[in-house]
């Protein structure tokens, strides 16, 4: 086998490692500052052919809702953040999904809800 044949065989094709896709959906682009707290839920499909090992849900500058991912090639479910109180009417929270996979990629997606009456 000549040095070309040699190396052909080594770029077959395969997946290469990458990043998780995430995709989200929330249940409402509205969400209301008082108190007692409104609650946002961020559906979330993670999704890595390696396996993930977590995903992360976090609201403005509010702490992250994680859930494990048990090496798992996908995740799926419903992440619940406390929206803060006391914000004013018109502010714009970001929403970040995040997720790792157990080779180390990760990955992140984002969107925003508005504070409103």
């Amino acid at each position: 086998m000549g040095l070309a044949a040699s190396l052909c065989a080594c770029l077959s094709e395969r997946p290469r490692p990458g990043p998780p896709t995430i995709a989200f959906s929330l249940n409402k682009d509205t969400v209301q500052s008082r108190n007692p707290p409104d609650t946002l839920i961020v559906n979330v499909r993670a999704a890595d052919p390696d396996g993930l090992d977590s995903v992360w849900v976090q609201l403005a500058n509010g702490p992250s809702v994680g859930a494990d991912g048990r090496f798992d090639e996908v995740l799926e479910g419903p992440f619940r953040v406390t929206v803060p109180p006391g914000l004013p009417q018109g502010s714009v929270l970001p929403v970040i999904v995040r997720a790792r996979d157990v080779v180390g990629f990760e990955s992140q997606r984002d969107s925003a809800v508005r504070v409103g009456p």
